[in-house]
């Protein structure tokens, strides 16, 4: 007898939990879609590496992931782009078609296209590079969600504390976000997943 009232009780208990919390659950569902509804981009006009302008136009395609970063990054940057470098060296040649990886400097300062150029060089894989006009690239960052400021040390010298994830577009919209702290085989799978 005491085994069934305490198994009633247990169950009651539940359906009360799951009464409270799905209305939570809910909201956060809501929020996060409101979230990424305000992942819009914006309009922009920037530099490529070859010193050519660059729009809004060029992340159209049907899969596009960007990064925000910067070339004197010591670690998360270099450690990002070499992930994406060995996704696209993965996949097969139609997919590798389907899908523009581009970096964006959020430190156009110090990152001007030919140390962009040379940056991305160091990949095996084609990654397009944007820099330009320091208020367009904030703009342009804010409108994607991605934060960033400088930190500066004791000799004027900086480093930049940024969002460091992959945005994924398909034709131009956000579709998903990818923590820089995934693993490759996770990149990956999410990547083509999409393709």
């Amino acid at each position: 007898m005491k085994l069934k009232t305490s198994i009633t009780i247990l169950g009651g208990c539940l359906l009360i939990f799951l009464f409270i919390m799905l209305p939570i659950v809910l909201s956060i569902q809501e929020k996060k879609e409101d979230i990424v509804a305000s992942y819009t981009g914006s309009a922009f006009t920037l530099t490529d590496v070859n010193n050519e302008p660059i729009t809004e136009k060029s992340f159209q395609g049907p899969l596009t992931a960007i990064f925000f970063g910067f070339t004197n990054c010591p670690d998360i940057c270099p450690m990002t782009l070499s992930n994406l470098d060995q996704v696209i060296e993965k996949l097969d040649d139609s997919e590798k078609k389907n899908l523009k990886v581009f970096f964006v400097s959020i430190d156009p300062e110090r990152d001007n296209p030919q140390i962009i150029k040379d940056y991305l060089n160091s990949f095996k894989s084609k990654i397009y590079g944007i820099t330009g006009d320091p208020q367009k690239v904030f703009l342009l960052s804010k409108s994607w969600g991605v934060l960033s400021e400088k930190i500066f040390n004791e000799d004027g010298g900086y480093l930049i504390n940024h969002s460091s994830s992959i945005l994924l577009l398909d034709k131009g919209k956000y579709i998903d976000r990818i923590s820089h702290h995934e693993n490759l085989d996770n990149i990956f799978k999410i990547v083509k997943n999409y393709l």
